[in-house]
């Protein structure tokens, strides 16, 4: 069983070194598979968190609202903002495997949503907005022009120059191979929605192929690529070089990683915001979020992590905050870890929601160490799976709740894009955005 409380530490000085490491760790957990197809049929068990059956309900979560938070912690989370003293990571490499579509970021409705689509999206189901209604934005677009909106509103309530704030602001943005010229090419096209050239990082997440069995281990180079999930995508960023900038020539400056240490030094907190939220095109600054994250993380607390209470009623899947008495203290963990729990033993979900206050100890943390390494058979292939959110596992972690509690809204599947579209019609509606986005960045929309 994988304990990511007592993971192996990995190798991360560079893709070769990672690639070795997952070697070493298939040799050593699954020596004794005949091959992927073994290890398949008990991947449940493999993956199993070893203290599952002793797990009970989470013990001191944080809840936070208007009751519980004065307007001094909101005072203190505006203006990390306007300072630029929180790392905005935008995290756009994964394909919408689920609706079909390619890479998120490029994703635009009237373009890509024809009758067709829809008819296979939606099941039949009748949608009473159609996509061709819809200005021709892609979702990374709409994403990044929240994001400046909301900005420019925060700086003009503080009497700030909306410019300046932009220019303030730190952006990581994680894109794929197969999309990352497009993604860099709308930035440069959209004057990098008025955001710093130089600020904003990129890195594009390096796919692997799957490992086999001969009579060893092995890394199969003629099997599929596949991403090994976001949290190789976190390790990722402490690689030298991995991330780079857009330089005065139009070209790539790879960044070494003392360079984005001390940037993450510079910084009261890091969000890291999934590209498929949709509460997000409606309001990009979750002030009361970051403000608990910047108390909590004066408490000394390293990682803030979201959750909401399952319905008892319909009780759904999903990663699990529960108390660990071994341990002796809340844990997350991933469902593929649950083998099967019920979900009426899940009382309180994740929202997939992070926070890492002074982001340089967690990141610093990976870094050293790396994360748990659960794993997945694909199409006959052994691919390794970490998660982000084992942070958790290596630093101090707080559990939050909100008082007033907001429902998951993320455009995941075909049956979200009915939700997906009324919230980029509602964008479009708001008075002056269009116009605003216009002359931000100079193009015809």
């Amino acid at each position: 069983m994988l304990d990511p409380a007592q993971s192996t530490p990995l190798d991360l000085t560079d893709f070769s070194t990672y690639i070795a490491s997952c070697l070493e760790l298939a040799r050593q957990r699954l020596g004794d598979y005949s091959g992927p197809e073994a290890v398949a049929a008990d991947e449940d068990r493999i993956n199993q968190y070893p203290r599952l059956e002793g797990l009970g309900d989470p013990r001191d979560i944080h809840v936070f609202g208007p009751e519980t938070l004065g307007e001094a912690e909101i005072a203190a989370a505006r203006q990390a903002l306007a300072r630029g003293k929180v790392l905005l990571e935008h995290t756009c490499a994964g394909e919408a495997t689920r609706l079909g579509l390619g890479t998120k970021y490029l994703i635009n409705p009237p373009r890509d949503l024809t009758p067709e689509v829809m008819e296979r999206l939606l099941g039949g189901a009748h949608c009473q907005l159609s996509p061709q209604e819809l200005r021709p934005l892609s979702l990374g677009q709409r994403h990044m022009l929240q994001l400046a909106w909301d900005l420019s509103h925060l700086a003009r309530e503080m009497g700030r120059d909306p410019a300046e704030v932009l220019a303030t602001q730190h952006l990581l943005v994680i894109v794929n191979q197969a999309t990352a010229e497009q993604v860099v090419q709308d930035f440069r096209q959209s004057g990098f929605y008025g955001f710093a050239r130089q600020k904003v990082m990129f890195m594009v997440q390096e796919a692997f192929h799957g490992i086999s069995k001969a009579e060893d281990w092995f890394y199969d180079q003629d099997s599929p690529k596949r991403l090994h999930n976001h949290g190789q995508m976190l390790m990722q960023t402490t690689m030298d070089h991995q991330l780079f900038v857009i330089d005065d020539s139009g070209g790539r400056a790879s960044l070494p990683w003392s360079d984005y240490r001390d940037i993450l030094a510079r910084m009261d907190d890091k969000i890291s915001f999934n590209i498929e939220d949709l509460d997000y095109l409606a309001m990009a600054l979750d002030l009361p979020g970051l403000a608990v994250a910047l108390k909590l993380g004066g408490q000394g607390y390293r990682m803030v992590m979201e959750v909401v209470a399952n319905n008892p009623d319909n009780p759904q899947k999903g990663g699990s905050c529960a108390w660990d008495p071994e341990l002796g203290r809340n844990v997350m963990i991933e469902s593929f870890q649950l083998a099967g729990l019920p979900n009426s033993r899940i009382t309180h979900l994740n929202k997939n929601i992070n926070h890492y206050p002074k982001p340089v100890v967690a990141v610093s943390a990976v870094r050293e160490r790396g994360l748990a390494m659960p794993i997945a058979v694909k199409n006959g292939f052994l691919y390794f799976q970490p998660i982000q959110g084992d942070v958790n596992f290596l630093v101090d972690t707080a559990f939050v709740r909100r008082s007033q509690l907001r429902p998951i809204r993320a455009w995941k599947s075909g049956v979200h894009t009915p939700l997906a579209l009324e919230a980029m019609a509602a964008q479009d509606a708001r008075p002056g955005f269009l116009d605003w986005a216009r002359s931000l960045t100079g193009q015809a929309l």
